[in-house]
Formats: structure tokens, C-alpha cells, sequence
């Protein structure tokens, strides 16, 4: 029994280190898009408000940045943060003024780590107005 018990254990542990339980995986270095919406502007234009939640909250490694994705992970909007946010997490940001091609309905949300890049949880939501 004492044999089985920490072949079991040890199977358990390399699953957590793979990631396979939500702990050590490589999504755990990116921030997560955990809510955003977009609203129409003037013309064709459209604002979107996106709140993201960093694993990292201190001056040397933090979310820089979030874009919204296309098709085809085709670059909509792509935003730049120019500071850590280590007292505000999660936190929420806005830009306006960008176009949505008109044959999108719908769209993606993805955060930036300043050190690990583009990745971590995204959020896709529909276009307003477009079925």
C-alpha cells in the first residue's frame, strides 16, 4: 500500500508541475483579460474598456499592454501601459477611436506580460450592432 501511495503522490505532483491542475503552467506567467466590452463611437469608430488581472504587481514585472484580435489573431488595436500597477489589481483601462472592419462580428481580448509577452486568458465578445 505504502508503494502505491507514493507512486500516487508522485503522479499528482507531476501533473501540478505541467499545469494540468492550474499550478506551474505557462498561462500562470501572462496576465488574464478577466472582463471587456466595446461600445460604438462617432462613425465607425468604437471605444473598448478591458480590466485585466496580472499575476505580477510590482515594478519589474507587470501587464504592459492588451490588444484586441481579429480573425485569424489578425491586430485590431494594440495598447502599450507605461507603468506597473501594483495597487490596483485588477484594473481597467480604455481607448477609443479605432475601427472594427465591418465583416467582424466579433473580437478578442489579450493581455501583455512585459517580460513573457502576449498570452495568459482572453475574452472574446461580440461587435455591437453585427450579427
Amino acid at each position: 500500500m505504502r508503494t502505491f501511495s507514493a507512486a500516487l503522490l508522485l503522479a499528482l505532483l507531476a501533473l501540478v508541475a505541467t499545469g494540468c491542475f492550474g499550478g506551474g503552467g505557462d498561462d500562470d506567467l501572462f496576465p488574464d483579460v478577466v472582463s471587456a466590452t466595446l461600445v460604438p463611437g462617432g462613425g465607425d469608430s468604437f471605444t473598448a474598456t478591458v480590466t485585466i488581472s496580472s499575476p505580477y504587481d510590482s515594478d519589474s514585472r507587470y501587464a504592459d499592454g492588451w490588444r484586441i484580435l481579429g480573425p485569424d489573431d489578425e491586430v485590431i488595436i494594440e495598447t502599450e501601459l507605461a507603468h506597473d500597477h501594483a495597487d490596483e489589481q485588477p484594473f481597467t483601462r480604455s481607448s477609443g477611436g479605432f475601427v472594427i472592419p465591418d465583416d467582424i462580428t466579433e473580437v478578442t481580448f489579450q493581455g501583455r506580460d512585459i517580460e513573457s509577452g502576449w498570452g495568459g486568458g482572453t475574452l472574446t465578445v461580440p461587435v455591437p450592432g453585427r450579427n
